[in-house]
């Protein structure tokens, strides 16, 4: 080993020599560039303004726009005299200071972009072929939303690799060595840009619509003599990527062909493993294949991605790591080399030189691989390994600067990051010796969660740890299950099998701990295909009712005197137990109500998080609080529960909103009667298994299924129902909301109401907003699970200056939405939940009809089941009944304003204030959005659905609701009744001298 590293070093001494010879700054282009990214290197706060300025400037039309946006950037004087001059120069001339602001950004871009189109490039790629270097070329695309754009793209990779082969007719390779191997046009393609609805849940869907795009332009590659490479992007898609490259080079008309490649990505953390599993296949395969190795260009995404979610980070923690792996993955495709052609992606000298080393240790001549850099950057590098006799080739991303722009953000963070081997090397003139240790050297030990493998998330987590470093007392929310992992897949398939073979069976009520069953049942049906019945549950009328409001009195006097510790422990154990039958509870809900896999996965999450926040919550309430600090007398806060509660839950989250609501009820003390809805008497039943599993004692926590109508109407007007907790429909809740007002004869409290009811919620997009993302959010929140949430996008607010570009890009993407049986994976639209819902959006619709315009409807409907079609109205106006009522389906409204004075007004025109929603790049506008959107839950450049429990505390005010926050800090606090206990502890002139923050609770002496 030491002698390899010796040779590293020798080698990497060369390449800097040669580098030497030839010296160039980091940022080849002199002045404004150089400027700003000297500062960014600097100033980590001005390095996020100016690649966000950098991001929104290509859809800014106006000189006003740029400077505005300029100026809400970098208006802080904390920027140093050069920007604040620039800024203020800026705002007195912004006729001349909007197109030169335009024009050096886009020097910017031409940097790192090779071209704006096919003709263009090829300028670019005959300078470089007399300085022998290769190309490969990428198209860079705005994000794929419709299968329109992806239909344009494939068209642009034919039409890109007929221009390339014809203008290369003569061309040859600049060694003339093992040119076999290395066809002089390479052509990258990125998967993600050929279909709009790639689910990681569903592979096979992917393949069998990404691989007849793909066949015509491997044909015509083979024809002509070109290399195609597959691209690898973020994690969700890499498991996809590799199972089509190894499907489509497996068919009989490809297998012989070798001028195909994939990437591998070092930094992640299964590469050796998927390396390991792409040679193994490229053996029984028979034929030679190509890996382009390089680092991998996502991991802030990766990481933030995997932090949101609760999943185990893909990618390594530290550089280092990656560095290391990127030589262990050298070594493999080298030591491989008779399969497979490697080519090393990378700007750092030091895995140069051990990729050069150890081909030499292995005799493998330096033919028979090659160096891949990227356009624009470490040309000194390639100008030294061109000299050095190496094969190198240069990655050249070809497009406008709108497309540009996201590739152009990552290669400035790229050139500026801290531990870039360019930055280090170019502008902080680190020496040669440092630049070239072994990683392997430089890896850090683990630190408290970071980078320990033996702590993981959760028991689906596949790669690492969580980067989550919260301390104890920081709720973490459990992870979603990540269906991009095969076994995940298998997991949710085999819990589809086992549940449909229950289907028919039957649940009893349970009351005071006790299974009761009744003489009717309520059958509760598929929607997706109304004659197969999931289940059957007793249906419970008055004396049952009755019965259970008498358990849960005599139940309360005990459980409102158990410590808070014991029913916190309840509630863990619940979870714990829903935990392990994730998967089930799951496909119940893909049956039962039709819920997609992700959504019903969502749904689960947020139940087990329920518990578990709620039990930490009522940990911090459960002890009494001092509430001053004065000699002579102890003054404490605490809680008592208020007495019964009867639950109301909707079948939209069946689970998730029950157990929230329940177990609220219970671990506040309070004892509870639970009435799922009708349409989810199966899911209901199954959370009452859970907790009578983890130990709930008989009577504090009962079950009644039946019709709301008749026990519902009966339990609400209970004189010894204390408390009310319901989330449904505005009609039913403020029924409820009234009648909870009136006091019966004998009726001890006053009643408490929980009242979460529904929206007409509105999201706004402003004129500068990134149309791409805007686009799929909104489709995401209208159209996914059927719109069937009260959170569901329902207007969608364009202002006139974006208007044109959004539909664009909307049509199409609603148009490409996969509509089907939520039972298969990717499904995004399944069926609504019952005969009147399907009857009652219908009749919608058709007004909808009668006042606006059908913009569209889809056609291709499932034959049975209760499946209504995304339907889109345009020129709809802030008065008509589909702006103004709850349709709770997927119907999307689209009107269109003049300014955001005006998207504001119509915005807050309804009788609802649930969610809202705003995508913008304007600073002052997004502040603006914050402070006056009227909206319980307002999300920006993001979907308006989707609340995580604890994160965002979710509810509405005005006809949404009463002001509450499920899964906040102050929810419990309506389950309680607030109490102080003063005691004069002075005796004779004496005092203790101090007393303690918190206290015990208080409860009744042990007999």
């Amino acid at each position: 080993m030491r002698a390899r590293q010796t040779e590293i070093e020798r080698r990497g001494s060369r390449i800097f020599e040669l580098v030497d010879k030839h010296p160039e700054s980091l940022f080849s282009k002199a002045g404004f560039y150089q400027r700003l990214m000297a500062l960014s290197m600097r100033d980590e706060r001005f390095k996020v303004q100016l690649f966000r300025f950098v991001d929104v400037l290509p859809s800014l039309r106006h000189s006003r726009e740029i400077i505005e946006h300029l100026n809400e950037y970098f208006s802080d004087d904390g920027f140093g005299p050069f920007v604040g001059t620039s800024v203020h120069l800026a705002r007195i001339v912004p006729w001349a200071s909007g197109p030169i602001l335009r024009w050096n950004v886009s020097g910017m871009a031409h940097q790192f972009i090779a071209g704006k189109n096919p003709d263009d490039v090829i300028k670019t790629l005959r300078k470089r072929r007399s300085e022998k270097i290769g190309f490969t070329v990428d198209l860079l695309g705005e994000a794929v939303v419709s299968e329109a754009d992806a239909d344009e793209y494939a068209a642009r990779y034919l039409d890109l690799l007929e221009k390339l082969a014809r203008e290369t007719t003569n061309w040859t390779d600049p060694l003339g060595k093992n040119s076999d191997l290395f066809p002089v046009v390479n052509l990258s393609v990125k998967i993600s840009a050929l279909y709009s609805q790639i689910d990681p849940a569903d592979p096979a869907d992917a393949i069998a619509h990404l691989a007849p795009k793909l066949r015509p332009l491997l044909r015509r590659a083979r024809e002509v003599g070109a290399f195609i490479n597959f691209d690898m992007e973020s994690y969700a898609h890499k498991n996809t990527t590799l199972e089509l490259f190894k499907t489509i080079f497996t068919e009989e008309e490809f297998k012989n062909w070798a001028h195909a490649g994939i990437v591998i990505q070092a930094y992640l953390r299964d590469s050796e493993a998927d390396l390991h599993g792409l040679i193994e296949w490229g053996r029984k395969r028979g034929t030679r294949f190509a890996v382009r190795l390089v680092k991998g260009a996502y991991w802030d995404y990766e990481t933030a991605k995997s932090l949101q979610n609760g999943w185990d980070c893909p990618v390594y923690f530290q550089k280092p790591e990656s560095d290391a792996n990127f030589e262990t993955l050298t070594r493999l495709l080298l030591q491989n080399e008779s399969i497979v052609t490697a080519a090393f992606g990378s700007h750092n000298v030091r895995s140069i030189a051990h990729a050069q080393a150890f081909a030499d240790e292995l005799g493998i001549d330096c033919s028979r691989f090659e160096f891949q850099l990227l356009y624009g950057m470490a040309g000194p590098i390639k100008r030294a390994l061109v000299e050095m006799g190496y094969r190198v080739r240069e990655y050249c991303p070809v497009g406008a600067l709108l497309p540009g722009m996201a590739y152009l953000v990552r290669r400035l963070l790229e050139n500026t990051s801290n531990e870039g081997f360019l930055r280090a090397k170019f502008a902080e003139n680190v020496s040669a010796n440092e630049l070239l240790r072994d990683p392997r050297d430089l890896i850090k030990p683990a630190v408290a969660g970071i980078g320990d493998p033996g702590v993981v998330a959760s028991s689906d987590g596949k790669n690492s740890t969580s980067l989550d470093i919260a301390p104890a007392d920081v709720y973490r929310n459990s992870p979603l299950v990540n269906f991009a992992y095969k076994d995940s897949q298998e997991k949710m398939q085999g819990a589809l099998r086992e549940v449909r073979k229950r289907f028919g069976e039957k649940y009893p009520l349970v009351i005071g701990g006790e299974k009761i069953w009744t003489d009717q049942l309520t059958p509760s049906v598929n929607p997706s295909a109304p004659d197969e019945v999931v289940g059957y549950g007793s249906e419970a009328g008055i004396p049952e009712a009755e019965r259970a409001v008498k358990a849960a009195r005599e139940a309360f006097g005990k459980w409102s005197r158990t410590p808070f510790e014991e029913r916190t422990r309840l509630l863990e154990r619940a979870a714990d137990i829903m935990e392990r039958r994730r998967y089930e509870f799951s496909a119940v809900e893909v049956f039962e109500v039709g819920k997609p896999w992700n959504e019903a996965d969502g749904d689960i999450r947020e139940a087990i998080d329920f518990c578990r926040f709620y039990a930490q919550q009522m940990r911090r309430l459960g002890r009494p609080k001092l509430t001053q600090r004065v000699p002579g007398e102890d003054s404490y806060h605490h809680y008592w529960p208020r007495g019964v509660a009867f639950v109301i839950a909707p079948w939209n989250f069946p689970i998730a909103i029950l157990c929230g609501m329940a177990s609220a009820g219970v671990v506040a003390g309070n004892t509870v009667i639970m009435k799922p809805s009708e349409q989810s008497i199966v899911c209901g039943a199954m959370l009452m298994q859970v907790f009578e599993e983890a130990g709930v004692p008989p009577g504090v926590l009962n079950f009644l299924s039946g019709h709301g109508s008749v026990i519902g109407a009966h339990l609400v007007d209970h004189k010894d129902v204390d408390m009310i907790a319901f989330t449904g429909s505005r009609e039913v809740g403020l029924r409820i909301w009234e009648s909870a007002g009136i006091t019966r004869p004998g009726q001890r409290e006053l009643k408490r109401v929980i009242c979460e009811m529904g929206g007409k919620n509105a999201m706004i997009v402003d004129s500068d907003a990134d149309v791409g993302e805007a686009v799929g959010y909104s489709i995401y929140s209208a159209f996914g699970f059927q719109g069937q949430k009260c959170s569901a996008l329902s207007r969608l607010i364009l202002l006139e200056d974006n208007y044109n570009r959004v539909m664009e890009r909307l049509i199409p993407a609603a148009a490409s939405l996969r509509v089907g049986n939520p039972e298969e994976p990717g499904i995004m639209v399944g069926p609504v939940i019952d005969e009147a819902a399907y009857r009652r959006i219908l009749d919608y619709i058709e007004v909808g009809k009668s006042e606006a315009t059908l913009a569209y409807q889809a056609k291709n409907l499932p034959p049975q089941g209760y499946f209504i079609p995304p339907t889109i109205f345009t020129n709809v106006k802030p008065n008509m009944r589909i702006a103004r009522e709850e349709i709770f389906g997927p119907v999307l409204s689209v009107l269109k304003v003049h300014d955001l004075d005006e998207a504001l007004e119509v915005a807050n025109g309804t009788d609802y204030a649930l969610t809202g929603g705003f995508f913008s790049r304007s600073p002052a506008n997004i502040d603006r959005v914050k402070a006056q959107l009227e909206a319980g839950n307002v999300y920006i450049n993001r979907s308006c659905t989707g609340a995580i429990v604890g994160r965002h505390p979710f509810g509405g005010f005005k006809m949404s609701g009463g002001g509450t926050k499920a899964g906040g800090e102050d929810y419990l606090l309506n389950f309680l009744i607030p109490r102080v206990v003063t005691e004069n502890t002075t005796r004779h002139g004496f005092a203790p001298e101090e007393t303690p923050e918190y206290r015990d609770e208080f409860l009744p002496a042990k007999k």
